[in-house]
């Protein structure tokens, strides 16, 4: 043995304290963005079935919910409108009214927690009849048409005084057209952070009963991007750069840590991992059964994310997280 020559990796391993020491990744709270669903009515709060402890809520209980996401020390939020089925018609109007439901959300939030960051979901499929994020005709999905009712949501949004336009749509220039519809309208110092990779996921399938935007005919495979395709995030991605992007999301998150990694190797915007409601539905499950440990598997998860290259997280374990992060100080 003592002619065996190798390293001795381990020294860096020897107790908690070294390998805090060593730690290349931290998970931090201002890393959480925290997702919302805003329900039309009153003194509503739906536990949606298929993501244990993520409710919608209706515009009375958001000073409440915010109250404990603020205490937790999360201090961003993104928000999703739930309209009523009789609310919603083929150009998803709601989207974009004045009083839409993101649109009080914001408004109530920025008054009552003035320092949070309010993002905006910008995309029509909430509400639309047909549920689908553009104009449809013929059963087609038209892309130019579409660009200008999203740039009226974003600008309807900007005014109820959001801090960030999310648009989700994947219409081909949708960076573009928000960019310029809110330059417009004076809102210059408004950052876009472009659902720029979205993939036409199975692990969207919770999101369709939080948010009741399920399309009615067809998928989205038209405009949301091929799970087979690695190449395409990239032209994706710069596409939406060139037009003005400041932050890239990238959706779903578990099953594209390399689109996250490859985004944050080629691009110099921050990176957001989308941790999507089937990644969470399934970690509850299992852990309702006994099968996992439910905080060791997500904290894994998320600091795993991270390591790929995402600088911000959305996710609904958001809550969870900032007490288990408390827990550790």
């Amino acid at each position: 043995m003592k002619d065996i020559q190798f390293n001795r990796h381990r020294r860096l391993r020897s107790s908690a304290n070294m390998r805090a020491l060593v730690r290349e990744t931290y998970l931090h709270k201002e890393d959480l963005i925290y997702p919302l669903f805003i329900i039309d009515g009153e003194q509503v709060k739906n536990e949606i079935s298929s993501m244990p402890g993520v409710f919608q809520i209706s515009m009375d209980y958001l000073k409440a919910e915010m109250e404990e996401v603020t205490s937790l020390g999360i201090k961003s939020v993104i928000l999703f409108g739930v309209p009523h089925e009789h609310d919603k018609d083929e150009h998803g109007s709601g989207a974009f009214h004045h009083n839409g439901l993101v649109q009080q959300a914001t408004r109530l939030i920025k008054k009552e927690f003035p320092e949070v960051i309010v993002i905006a979901d910008t995309c029509l499929c909430e509400y639309t009849s047909h549920g689908h994020c553009g104009i449809v005709e013929d059963g087609k999905i038209l892309n130019d048409p579409s660009l200008d009712l999203l740039a009226q949501t974003a600008v309807s949004q900007a005014e109820a005084g959001a801090d960030i336009i999310a648009p989700s749509n994947m219409m081909d220039g949708f960076v573009a057209a928000i960019r310029a519809g809110l330059d417009e309208a004076g809102y210059h110092d408004i950052p876009v952070m472009s659902y720029g990779v979205k993939y036409a996921s199975a692990f969207y399938g919770p999101f369709r009963e939080a948010a009741n935007g399920a399309p009615q005919f067809g998928d989205r495979k038209t405009y949301q991007m091929d799970p087979a395709n690695r190449i395409e995030a990239f032209r994706e991605a710069e596409s939406d750069v060139i037009e003005g992007a400041d932050f890239l999301i990238v959706k779903p998150a578990l099953s594209y840590m390399d689109i996250i990694r490859d985004a944050k190797n080629n691009f110099t915007l921050p990176i957001v991992a989308y941790n999507v409601s089937g990644e969470y539905s399934m970690i509850k499950a299992a852990a309702q059964n006994g099968w996992i440990d439910e905080k060791a598997i997500v904290m894994e998860m998320l600091t795993g994310l991270k390591r790929a290259g995402a600088d911000l997280i959305i996710t609904y374990h958001s809550k969870d997280v900032a007490r288990w992060l408390d827990d550790q100080n």
